[in-house]
């Protein structure tokens, strides 16, 4: 026994290293698009990130930055290595889990009961081993759980937390017959609280452990009692998920309100109170479990008092909130801010049940839960909520199409055939539950695990077996990220799936319902909409995790197979482990290229080059996620430019945003913000409406500024009787006086733009209301006066510019507004601002980073991809401009720079590359640039062939970049004079241009 206790450790500290070792040669050196730069940043100094937060993931991200001792390039690396660290512990827990549930099926004693006396063979205890390395091993290497183990986000650790509840599981299976065995099931909740601190997926794997538990202490399980399990599971879960995560700080917040406002006590008596009721009620439950001798109660009382331990992590949001830190979103400082934080109330919510369908109009509206905020000595309620309220008729069970958005309900219409103004079908609802949600945003993840992956394009579907690159596009065929794994871990994986099926049904059940809540269950939860900004793979982990140790399994299956041909034990389990080995082997052959992150910088260096392209004191305006959360990182890790004022459009819109936009932060003082926080309190001011009035031809900026903070009533106009009455704006066309002379004496103003000087920026904002972001926008313009430069990302959308890109001056990868008109601006052209010749050349050519832009070996995924092509944009317009000023020497430079820095085999050819043909062609570099038509024209019209006849709907996006690379071949060809390369993109292009599509 102990022979195969040592085999099974050191086995399982042998597939830990192996695991760890490929984390750490893939890991990702800095921080990664999406939450990463966020998370890494808010683990650095533990600030508060976007709600529900995670701080049992920013504490131990505190602590190993830690080791960094100083070197502030090293936090990163450290924060992506703790999810390293925690997956390979994840693979661990999951072969110590495989072994448990493989030993049973090798020494034929299938079901739930203490087997630890059982001493297998040593041939026997190889065949268990060998399972539990081929099923973790898969695991490891499969793509979505190798993704999440290089980068610091949460998915990795909540991983973590599912493996360990499902082996401490087991562990408690074998001990279940033992005076303390419960002592595992008390470490098992103290682990879910801990867990609800890093993800709630962890939850979902309840209903599972809850069959184990009842086939465990039930001697003769039946139909009744295992619905009546699932039933408790369900209770526990909804218990843990609203009963304690929101349900106890919002009783605790119901305290405090009723307490001040109704007995005059000081602020926190009411959650002093409920704590110590809290604490009563506790006390009471275990009290009665000694008075009835009840183990089960007494087990349940430390079962949810553990789970209050773990979950009390979350106490460090209110605290650190309290110190008003540089990221502080929502900004939950008291007990009712923080409920609002837990419940994720500012992301709104979607229906799950039972709801309104796409077609539905909302009769009226009602008031929600209130919004208390403390005035004087009291709480007032700052807002209420409003609940549309629709029809009964207009409602369905289970509503799947309910997004009344023009482009999802034209998402819609690509899987199931509706029309706008009829009501959905039930058939039509659940098509698209089982065509699109779980078909395309659940099957599909789940096979590019394990059969095979078509390539790093969103929406890219399965690799089977049969197919082949001939015929892709280039773009597809040559992708690192295309991974043909011949569906054998797929194969594996059934054939285990059948085999404890057959020999083991209370297990396989127990491991199905991991498999269906981690996975299924999760898209029924999430009612996804159809469109998502990215893939959302790293979801369904769990339901990956759970189909390995059928993989596992498979080897057993193997043995069973080969039993007639082998008859030694000791040779048909070493035989049967490498055929097994075979799965994860491919998968980490095949996957390593698209997941070695190990020279990527392009998000970091990309923030650094916003930062830098900003004058000193600066105010930037930045777009979404990948935009923001890079800048957060380089500000509040590295340090970079702090002086720079990073302000997210989005978050604009919320009045705790506004207010610490209103505070300095480092070298940054308070944003220009003129307006009362009256006048941005949420609820006020949230959007104004255009209410033409004819007697008004153009609002002044500063005028309509100032009536706004007076509330005026020139401003308000009223919806019906009884309606809301609104601030509005009379006329869309604006100007903001300026004062030349001061301006001039600024200095502000480049020596070769002083002509370009206007007396008053006219500027039309269209007739969309104005949202209470634009009104910030319009109050610093008005507020600033040319003090602070004021920036504008160039990703930001132009909706978001509010007609001023004819005073945008190009700096680097970000606009300068200016009191300077472009006399070249055409509304027409995608061209915006005035290229500032030297300072463009300076930071292009002499200040940016492209740190590992140049090297073919690094992948970069189609994230990765959006910020060189700006670059490349920003090259061709400085190239242009030198053209334009007949410096050919010039322009020579910057287009080999840029095509230096970013070579095609690196970073392909994107739509922006033929606008390079131009300045190629005049400094005599006509080769090149009919190369690069050549090139891109055949990559193009493969991709329009290809994407036209196959699954045309879902690559639009893909359809319409190769279009317009073919229209940007086009016009750089007529520019050029060479009318058969033009006629050649036509051709191709014709069809499109007249309809014909």
């Amino acid at each position: 026994m102990r022979s195969y206790s040592r085999l099974n450790n050191g086995v399982g500290w042998g597939v830990f290293g192996v695991s760890l070792l490929v984390y750490l040669l893939t890991l990702e050196p800095t921080a990664s698009f999406w939450d990463c730069g966020e998370f890494i940043a808010c683990s650095y100094k533990l600030l508060v990130p976007h709600p529900p937060g995670a701080p049992t993931f920013l504490l131990l991200g505190r602590l190993v930055s830690l080791l960094s001792f100083g070197d502030v390039t090293k936090v990163a690396v450290l924060v992506n290595g703790l999810s390293a660290v925690s997956s390979a512990f994840t693979v661990l827990f999951l072969f110590w889990s495989i072994t448990l549930l493989a030993k049973k099926l090798v020494l034929r004693r299938p079901g739930l009961h203490d087997d630890r006396g059982l001493a297998p063979t040593l041939g026997q205890s190889l065949l268990i081993v060998g399972a539990g390395a081929v099923g973790a091993l898969s695991f490891a290497f499969s793509d979505s759980f190798w993704f999440n183990a290089e980068e610091a986000e949460v998915y990795a650790m909540s991983a973590l937390g599912t493996a360990a509840v499902v082996w401490l599981m087991l562990k408690w299976e074998n001990r279940a017959d033992e005076a303390d065995s419960d002592k595992w099931l008390v470490l098992l909740a103290y682990v879910i609280g801990l867990s609800i601190g890093v993800h709630l997926l962890n939850l979902l794997a309840i209903p599972a452990l809850g069959f184990l538990y009842y086939f465990r202490r039930q001697t003769n399980p039946n139909w009744g009692g295992g619905i009546a399990t699932l039933v408790v599971s369900f209770v526990l879960v909804g218990a843990i998920l609203v009963g304690i995560i929101p349900g106890l700080p919002t009783l605790a917040g119901n305290f405090e309100v009723f307490f001040i406002n109704n007995l005059g006590l000081p602020f926190n008596s009411g959650i002093v109170l409920f704590m110590l009721l809290l604490v009563g009620l506790i006390w009471l439950g275990f009290r009665q479990s000694f008075v009835r001798r009840s183990q089960l109660l007494n087990t349940f009382m430390l079962c949810f008092v553990f789970i209050l331990i773990g979950y009390s992590s979350y106490l460090i949001v209110p605290i650190r909130s309290s110190y008003h830190p540089t990221i502080n979103e929502n900004d939950p400082e008291d007990v009712l801010s923080f409920v609002s934080y837990l419940k994720r109330e500012q992301y709104g919510d979607r229906p799950l049940l039972y709801g309104p369908q796409f077609n539905a109009q909302a009769v009226s509206q009602q008031d929600g839960a209130p919004r208390y905020v403390r005035q004087g000595d009291k709480y007032v309620v700052a807002e209420r909520r409003q609940e549309l309220v629709y029809r009964d008729e207009d409602k369905m069970l289970l509503p799947r199409l309910y997004s009344n958005d023009p482009r999802h309900i034209q998402e819609y219409q690509k899987w199931v055939d509706i029309r706008e103004g009829v009501k959905p079908t039930m058939g039509q609802n659940l098509s698209f539950l089982f065509r699109y949600q779980m078909g395309h945003m659940f099957w599909r993840y789940f096979l590019w695990n394990y059969a095979g992956r078509e390539s790093d394009v969103q929406q890219a579907g399965t690799v089977w077996p049969t197919e082949t690159s001939q015929g892709l596009p280039e773009r597809v065929a040559e992708s690192k990220a295309r991974n043909q794994f011949f569906a054998i871990p797929l194969i594996l994986g059934l054939l285990g799936l059948f085999y404890q099926a057959r020999r083991d049904g209370k297990n396989a059940l127990i491991v199905g319902l991991l498999f269906v809540f981690t996975g299924l269950a999760i898209v029924v939860y999430l009612n996804q909409p159809p469109i998502e900004p990215r893939e959302r793979d790293y979801t369904f982990t769990g339901a990956t995790y759970a189909f390995a140790i059928w993989i596992g399994l498979g080897v057993l299956a193997l043995a069973d197979l080969l039993g007639k041909v082998v008859k030694a034990d000791t040779a048909r389990a070493g035989a049967v482990t490498l055929l097994g080995l075979l799965a994860p082997g491919l998968l980490l052959a095949q996957g390593w290229d698209d997941h070695d992150r190990s020279g990527r910088y392009n998000s970091v260096d990309s923030a650094k080059n916003l930062l830098n392209s900003c004058a000193p004191n600066a105010i930037l305006f930045t777009n979404g996620d990948n935009d923001t959360f890079p800048l957060w990182y380089a500000q509040e890790v590295e340090g970079v430019r702090t002086d720079v004022r990073v302000a997210v459009l989005s978050y604009l819109n919320t009045d705790w945003y506004i207010a610490q936009m209103k505070r300095r932060s480092y070298q940054s003082q308070p944003l220009p913000i003129s307006l009362d926080s009256s006048r941005y309190a949420q609820g006020t001011n949230d959007y104004l409406p255009y209410a033409e009035n004819p007697s008004v031809g153009e609002v002044n900026l500063k005028d309509f500024i100032s009536l706004v903070g007076q509330n005026s009533d020139l401003l308000k106009v009223s919806y019906g009787e009884g309606g809301p009455t609104l601030l509005s704006f009379p006329s869309p066309s604006f100007y903001l006086p300026i004062d030349t002379t001061a301006v001039l004496q600024s200095g502000i103003i480049p020596k070769d733009r002083r002509n370009q000087l206007v007396g008053k920026m006219e500027f039309s904002i269209g007739k969309r209301a104005i949202e209470k972001k634009s009104l910030v926008i319009l109050d610093m313009l008005a507020t600033n006066n040319w003090k602070r430069p004021i920036y504008f990302s160039s990703t930001v959308v132009p909706s978001d510019m509010l007609g001023l890109q004819p005073y945008f001056q190009l700096e680097g990868m970000a606009y300068r507004i200016l009191p300077l008109r472009d006399p070249n601006y055409s509304p027409k052209s995608n061209d915006d601002g005035y290229v500032e010749k030297a300072l463009m050349y300076d930071k292009l050519m002499n200040q940016f980073l492209y740190r590992g832009l140049d090297n073919a070996s690094i992948f970069y995924d189609e994230n990765n991809l959006r910020f060189p092509a700006n670059y490349r944009d920003k090259f061709v317009r400085l190239a242009n401009a030198y053209l334009a000023d007949g410096d050919t020497a010039t322009a020579k430079k910057v287009v080999d720079k840029c095509l230096t820095v970013m070579p095609d085999k690196a970073i392909p050819y994107d739509y922006y590359t033929p606008q390079l043909v131009p300045a190629l062609v005049a400094v005599g570099e006509r080769p090149k640039a009919n190369q690069i038509m050549d090139l891109m024209t055949s990559r193009a019209e493969r991709s329009v062939a290809y994407y036209t006849t196959h699954s045309s709907a879902l690559f639009d996006q893909e359809v319409s970049q190769a279009l317009i690379t073919l229209q940007s071949i086009y016009f750089a060809a007529q520019q050029v004079g060479d009318q058969q390369r033009a006629s050649k993109a036509m051709q191709t292009l014709g069809p499109y241009l007249q309809g014909g599509r």
